[in-house]
């Protein structure tokens, strides 16, 4: 195997020259220009195995125009089908991109220099060169790479290391939330003697809610207030670490006059702390004059807005 250095690169790479083909996969393209022509800026190769996991060559046959690559061919390598992988992993290795040249029937070949290795994780599953070879160099079929339109890639990949970086989660705040609302009637207040009472379950969000009432109060408000919380239900069947940040409005609806008394906030929900409202919501005296409460009925409405949601990985 022998060292070239036949044109200035401005990566730092090595570039040699060896009768090998490529340990794990050969890509050959014929009719090369036409995917210029027919506006083919980038192109996926089928996957192949190395190192326990699955990858796939990426080519950007005029460069890679996301990082504004010029003149050249960019290849680069993808990790594929990672969902089975957990979130937080990593993967180390040494990437190595062949090109033939069909002149003398040997192999062009990039990589890093000083043997470094290509770091891919959950958020970065691509890595490669975005100057492989200048376009002008490969074109020129005296070269050998292109010759009737014709060239054959290739990759070897060697996993040097891999790892979980254990812990962590993901927050996706969520742009134009949708609210939804929930009415429940509450009948025969002067005979509730429980110290709370739960509205039936409604969604919001993709989960679970109810209202909570204390008929009588609570904390502060014990005894003289009517307290309303919001509380975010089933919370067992959440992973273990979900948040769940939502906007709320609380409200008990006056009957008669339409003055409705409305409590509002935002809270980052969560086993831990799955209901926010408010102890001292109304007076009792207030609340049991003539709106609220009407032939011994009240309505409590709830609006709620997912705004952003925490997902643990491990």
């Amino acid at each position: 195997m022998a060292t070239l250095q036949a044109f200035d690169v401005q990566e730092e790479t090595e570039r040699l020259i060896s009768d090998a083909p490529p340990a794990h996969y050969l890509f050959k393209i014929q009719s090369f220009s036409l995917l210029a022509k027919n506006g083919v800026d980038k192109y996926e190769s089928g996957i192949f195995h190395a190192g326990g996991y699955k990858w796939k060559l990426i080519l950007h046959p005029n460069g890679n125009k996301t990082m504004n690559v010029k003149d050249h061919v960019s290849v680069h390598l993808s990790l594929a089908e990672t969902s089975s992988l957990p979130s937080s992993w990593e993967v180390y290795a040494v990437i190595r991109l062949f090109l033939l040249d069909q002149n003398k029937d040997n192999y062009f070949i990039v990589q890093d220099a000083m043997g470094k290795h290509r770091r891919f994780h959950w958020m970065k599953l691509e890595s490669g060169f975005n100057q492989l070879i200048p376009l002008k160099t490969f074109a020129d079929s005296r070269n050998g790479y292109l010759v009737d339109d014709t060239c054959v890639l290739g990759a070897e990949v060697f996993v040097s290391k891999e790892r979980s970086t254990g812990k962590g989660e993901s927050l996706v705040m969520i742009k134009d939330a949708l609210s939804n609302n929930h009415y429940w009637k509450i009948d025969n207040f002067s005979k509730l003697d429980k110290e709370y009472y739960d509205s039936s379950i409604f969604l919001a969000g993709n989960y679970k809610w109810k209202i909570r009432f204390f008929p009588n109060g609570k904390g502060s408000g014990l005894g003289s207030y009517i307290s309303l919380y919001l509380d975010l239900a089933e919370t067992e069947s959440l992973p273990p670490g979900t948040k769940v940040f939502a906007g709320l409005s609380l409200r008990i609806l006056d009957q008669v006059q339409g003055r409705n008394y409305i409590g509002k906030a935002n809270h980052w929900f969560s086993a831990s702390s799955r209901e926010t409202g408010w102890a001292r919501f109304m007076l009792l005296s207030s609340f049991k004059q003539l709106g609220p409460l009407v032939k011994d009925s009240c309505w409590v409405e709830a609006e709620v807005s997912v705004l952003g949601v925490v997902d643990p990985f491990t």
